[in-house]
């Protein structure tokens, strides 16, 4: 296959993978002829996500790595329009591909790749590095089937017992600790994604899994699994130690890996110290043409579409726990779930609205004004509705209020909610559980990561 195009020493040949925002091409280092994996970021993309933060810490992290079983980055090279971030070429793909067609690993291969990642995990942690975002489609495997940890998009560089606040991370392999936002410990965290690992490598899925995203977070939170029959003693020992609900029990890495099970045919890593002075200056070189953009970008640019992980995190200061309450209207802002298609879950906003006598203005596809349909001198009530799509029969609805009485709010929202409940078959206390109570002061959401090599 011929060369489609270069940039400086490197030839790129095709493309390998690609992420929400970005694409990763193999290329070939002309000087040496050794194969490389480039990771292809858009700069107008970068500044109109306001991803400039997300990049520069994936980017540095990586830099501060030196081990085999983690994706080296080599070098940052920018041009006008493009990041390019030139890494290790890992042939054998992800993890999660293999997962596809060897269903469950047998006993010897999942003690490797496990071993391996721990080593792995266990480094990153000796220098303060936490990945946070630990799945089989971050895992990637080598030519010889070792694996080696990848995209650090969402990873965080702090001392050892530090909390961290912000919640990040793939729905089924996060932590309770992240639902409840109590604060977390990295390590913890990462561990817990290590566990769920074990789990899904050994017995072909995963320990936690629902449809609903609601039930998922609540198995979760309660550590709510079944061992597969085939399950050892040691491998249940083990397991039930890693997820373990509450973190300051948890096994932690030294313990993993002084376990019987674990210690089997272990043959630990021999990886190499990084120069403390890492070299950055290609980083701010591919970087600093576009940092001063960055304080320009709005959050009006901000799509209404939004992943499931951004969904449950759109709370107060990423507070989970607000799916695990019951509504309270004092807040001025609700968001309400529903299992329908965006243009039914409008029509509903309007029923509701006939409900209580209010009257439905659409602004455009997605946002509503709501009003009283008879103004009267001295009554004020304005009501704005917003809906996302999450999937095509899933959405937010964001209502907000900006004047008016507390009891019609209360009344429409409750109205809204009955609707959306009967229709959808959804239970009382599941459609309670999906209410998320959101601070208008206060709203972040979490950018997915930047796509793997």
């Amino acid at each position: 296959m011929g060369y489609t195009n270069s940039i400086g020493k490197y030839q790129l040949i095709r493309t390998i993978g690609e992420g929400m925002f970005a694409k990763v091409k193999l290329a070939v280092n002309t000087d040496n002829g050794q194969y490389v994996a480039i990771k292809i970021i858009d700069k107008q993309m970068v500044v109109k996500r306001n991803l400039m933060y997300q990049v520069k810490r994936e980017i540095r992290t990586m830099k501060l790595l030196n081990h085999p079983n983690i994706v080296k980055i080599h070098e940052v090279i920018g041009t006008k329009t493009k990041i390019y971030m030139v890494m290790d070429y890992v042939s054998g793909g992800q993890l999660s591909d293999k997962m596809l067609y060897v269903k469950k690993f047998d006993e010897r291969e999942a003690r490797k790749h496990f071993q391996l990642l721990i080593d792995a995990v266990d480094y990153c942690h000796s220098r303060g590095v936490y990945h946070r975002d630990l799945k089989p489609e971050n895992l990637l495997l080598d030519r010889n089937g070792n694996l080696k940890v990848s995209d650090f998009g969402l990873s965080v560089l702090r001392k050892p017992g530090d909390l961290l606040s912000t919640a990040c991370g793939s729905p089924s392999y996060v932590a309770p600790e992240l639902i409840t936002n109590k604060g977390y410990e990295g390590a913890a965290v990462d561990i817990w994604s290590c566990g769920v690992i074990l789990f899904e490598l050994l017995a072909g899925f995963l320990p936690f899994d629902d449809r609903s995203l609601v039930n998922l977070y609540l198995k979760i939170l309660r550590a709510e699994y079944t061992f597969p029959e085939w399950f050892t003693e040691s491998h249940k020992k083990l397991i039930s130690r890693i997820l373990d609900p509450n973190p300051r029990t948890r096994i932690t890495l030294p313990e993993i890996i002084e376990d019987k099970w674990f210690q089997t045919d272990y043959e630990p890593a021999v990886h190499f110290e990084c120069d403390e002075d890492t070299n950055l200056d290609d980083v701010h070189a591919a970087l600093g043409s576009i940092e001063e953009n960055v304080t320009q970008t709005k959050t009006s640019n901000t799509p209404s579409f939004i992943n499931a992980f951004q969904l449950i995190a759109m709370s107060q200061d990423l507070d989970l726990s607000g799916l695990f309450e019951v509504q309270n209207y004092e807040k001025q802002k609700t968001t309400l779930g529903s299992t329908h298609t965006i243009h039914k879950t409008i029509e509903k906003i309007e029923a509701a609205a006939r409900d209580v006598s209010l009257f439905v203005e659409r602004k455009n596809n997605s946002k509503l004004k709501i009003h009283p349909e008879l103004k009267m001198s001295r009554s004020f009530f304005n009501l704005s509705a917003e809906v996302i799509e999450v999937a095509p029969t899933h959405c937010v609805i964001e209502i907000s209020k900006s004047d008016g009485e507390l009891g019609l709010y209360r009344e429409f929202c409750k109205s809204l909610s009955s609707m959306l409940t009967e229709e959808s078959g959804v239970s009382t206390e599941n459609q309670a559980a999906k209410e998320v109570i959101v601070n208008s002061k206060h709203m972040y959401q979490t950018e997915g990561s930047l796509g793997s090599v």
